[in-house]
C-alpha cells in the first residue's frame, strides 16, 4: 500500500472509530472498548472483502457495544464488507446477522435467517431456538489444545 494512501486510510479509520485523538498513545493504556475498535480499524486498513470477528463485544459496556455494532453495520452496509461473527450473545446475533448458523459440538446443526430458525423450532427468540436445537443441560467445557499441552508439561515436570 503506498505510503500516502496508507496515511490517509489510517486517519480515516481512526476518525471513524473515534481514536484519532489517541493516535500517539500507547495501546496498553487503552480501555477494552478502545482496543476492540482499534483491532477492527487495523483489520480494515487494506479494505478487506471479509472480516472475521470472534466475540468482539466480550466484556464491553453497553455504550461501547452499541457503538461497535454501529460501526460494523456501517462497514457492512456502506462498504459491502461481509462480516463473519461468533458470539454467545444471542440478542446481538438477532440484531446484527442476516444469516445465522448454530454450532453444537463443532458441527452446524441449523442455519438460516432468524425467522427461519424460529419457525423451524417453534421458538420466539434465537436463544430459545438455540436451546431447542442444542439442549438445555450445562456442558463441560472442553480443554483446548494449548491447555492440554500445559497439563502434559506439568505432568512431566513432576517426574
Amino acid at each position: 500500500m503506498p505510503k500516502n494512501l496508507r496515511k490517509e486510510r489510517i486517519e480515516q479509520l481512526l476518525n471513524l472509530f473515534q481514536l484519532w485523538d489517541r493516535r500517539a498513545d500507547l495501546v496498553k493504556n487503552f480501555s477494552g472498548g478502545m482496543r476492540r475498535r482499534l483491532e477492527i480499524a487495523r483489520c480494515m486498513l487494506h479494505t478487506p472483502k471479509i472480516i472475521f470477528l470472534d466475540e468482539p463485544t466480550l466484556g464491553l459496556d453497553p455504550q461501547t457495544r452499541n457503538q461497535l455494532w454501529t460501526h460494523i453495520r456501517r462497514l457492512n452496509e456502506d462498504e459491502g464488507i461481509t462480516v463473519f461473527l461468533t458470539t454467545h450473545y444471542m440478542e446481538e446475533a438477532e440484531r446484527m446477522a442476516n444469516r445465522i448458523a448454530i454450532i453444537d459440538h463443532g458441527a452446524i446443526v441449523a442455519q438460516g435467517t432468524l425467522t427461519e430458525l424460529k419457525e423451524k423450532t417453534g421458538a420466539d427468540s434465537l436463544e430459545a431456538a438455540f436451546l431447542k436445537l442444542t439442549g438445555y443441560s450445562i456442558r463441560e467445557e472442553e480443554t483446548g489444545q494449548v491447555e492440554r499441552m500445559r497439563q502434559m508439561a506439568r505432568m512431566f515436570r513432576r517426574r
